[in-house]
């Protein structure tokens, strides 16, 4: 398992090693005593499998506040994603910043979001699925977002001249300066 660290440090791609034959693969995605070895230590609630069926659709930028905030590890089964974290740690000297990754089912790469951190990600294919494990349990209550278009963060997402398919939740999240975040 390859693990390395993105501009914002805290952020990781972790890419699992896939064993090939005629009969297809294996692959351990999820290793707790190898990747503890890399400073990621979780101990994981909840695993999430989100599909969506056109390219160029949009889920985020999500988070929750603590006493519930989660770490997140993302990966893709099926199609690609352009996958964006943004550092919303209160203090933090790369506040507002954030960091993008191409995850998809062909380079089999992962992306390790730890709590503090808003998420959301592209669909670059139609037909995607989105497998992620979690490390506290979805509350409601504490659920939030950021907009994923706020000109602040200037994420540069590639939608090729397509309009993002939002959620109406996704549609009204506010930007960073207004958001809540604890």
């Amino acid at each position: 398992m390859k693990v390395e660290a993105l501009a914002i440090a805290d952020v990781k791609l972790i890419t699992p090693r896939i064993f090939r034959d005629e009969r297809g693969f294996f692959s351990e995605t999820w290793n707790a005593r190898l990747l503890a070895e890399h400073g990621i230590e979780a101990s994981f609630v909840q695993d999430n499998h989100a599909f969506s069926v056109e390219k160029g659709t949009l889920r985020g930028l999500h988070f929750q506040r603590e006493p519930m905030a989660q770490d997140k590890l993302v990966r893709v089964s099926r199609g690609a994603v352009f996958d964006v974290a943004v550092d919303i740690r209160s203090g933090s000297p790369t506040f507002g910043r954030h960091v993008t990754a191409i995850l998809s089912a062909g380079n089999w790469v992962q992306i390790w979001v730890p709590k503090g951190f808003a998420h959301g990600y592209l669909t670059l294919e139609p037909d995607t699925e989105v497998i992620y494990k979690v490390t506290e349990y979805y509350a409601p209550a504490q659920d939030a977002g950021i907009a994923w278009d706020d000109p602040a963060l200037a994420i540069d997402w590639p939608l090729d001249g397509v309009e993002a398919i939002l959620s109406a939740k996704d549609q009204r999240q506010p930007r960073l300066d207004d958001a809540k975040l604890a």
